[in-house]
């Protein structure tokens, strides 16, 4: 019976082991290389807050420029 079994054993752990193993992982790794609904959620929230963002700065340097015109070359 050992004899039988030892040899199929050996099979298992050389082939079918690490192979299931490569495809595990593979599929894990696909898998998180795509983004998740919440992930897509927080990116377009993220994407308008950078917006928004941009568009105060850009109305407060016209308001600065305005009001004191050599804002952008002072150090202080």
């Amino acid at each position: 019976m050992m004899d039988l079994l030892q040899p199929v054993l050996i099979l298992f752990v050389v082939v079918v082991v690490p192979l299931w193993l490569l495809l595990h992982y593979a599929t894990r790794w696909k898998a998180s290389r795509t983004l998740s609904t919440e992930d897509e959620k927080m990116l377009v929230d993220l994407w308008q807050s950078a917006s928004r963002m941009e568009d105060r700065i850009n109305t407060l340097e016209t308001i600065l420029d305005q009001d004191a015109p050599g804002w952008r070359g002072r150090k202080e």
